[in-house]
């Protein structure tokens, strides 16, 4: 690669900034190698990348918030057909452009929308990855519901916890006067966010581990494995 076109490469990246998804193209750069969370997110791929099968030819599968595409892609390598689902059109400039630099454009469909779109839309994809979304949501459960509705073989949830790992098994009904047992360790809970966290007015919920698989559960879907920190694999009861 000649320096003029190693400027112009640089002057693309620069462009379409800033990034959130620090990608590694083809050709060794990188999009935000100063990412303040590090090498992200490939770190959190590295974690979830053993649960998911090697070989998707012949898969579908929906990237809900896909951002600049670094879990389409990852995807997209593996033999997927990917529909990357993203609302920010600054987002979905940089991933088309990334979608060309790895050559998987054909491979992929970039849609502005977001996880309400999928509410009665009948679209169901085999794999659905739902990472770092639920929390930003107004509306989780209704989110959840149309996510589960729309996953016909696994589903990779990822989501924003509360500290602590208990859980409880709770009853298939609770005595109105029981209500004491709503405040014990391990139950169920979802804690809202009326202003900010970590200076983000979109951050709105955070569930404990019991609630995010509780809330799992009530979709229609199956707990399958909990294989990293606030990430969880799920498939449909049906």
């Amino acid at each position: 690669m000649t320096l003029q076109s190693d400027a112009t490469h640089d002057a693309e990246i620069a462009g379409l900034g800033p990034w959130f998804h620090n990608l590694h193209l083809p050709d060794g750069r990188q999009t935000a190698p100063d990412h303040p969370l590090g090498d992200f997110p490939s770190f959190k791929w590295r974690k979830i990348a053993p649960h998911v099968p090697d070989d998707l030819s012949g898969w579908t599968a929906l990237d809900i918030g896909c951002n600049a595409g670094f879990y389409t892609f990852e995807l997209a390598r593996r033999g997927a057909r990917v529909t990357g689902l993203e609302p920010d059109a600054h987002y979905l400039a940089q991933a088309r452009w990334a979608a060309a630099r790895y050559g998987v454009q054909d491979d992929v469909e970039l849609r502005r929308g977001t996880v309400y779109d999928l509410v009665d839309a009948h679209e169901r994809w085999d794999l659905v990855l739902f990472m770092g979304v639920l929390y930003h949501l107004r509306h989780p459960l209704l989110a959840l519901d149309a996510v589960a509705a729309a996953t016909r073989r696994l589903l990779v949830l990822q989501t924003l916890t509360m500290p602590g790992d208990a859980r409880v098994d709770p009853p298939r009904d609770l005595d109105i006067d029981e209500r004491d047992r709503l405040l014990g360790r391990g139950w169920p809970v979802m804690a809202f966010i009326e202003h900010k966290l970590a200076d983000d007015e979109t951050n709105w919920w955070a569930p404990n581990v019991a609630c995010v698989e509780a809330m799992a559960r009530s979709a229609g879907l199956r707990v399958d494995a909990h294989p990293a920190h606030e990430t969880w694999l799920c498939s449909p009861c049906g």
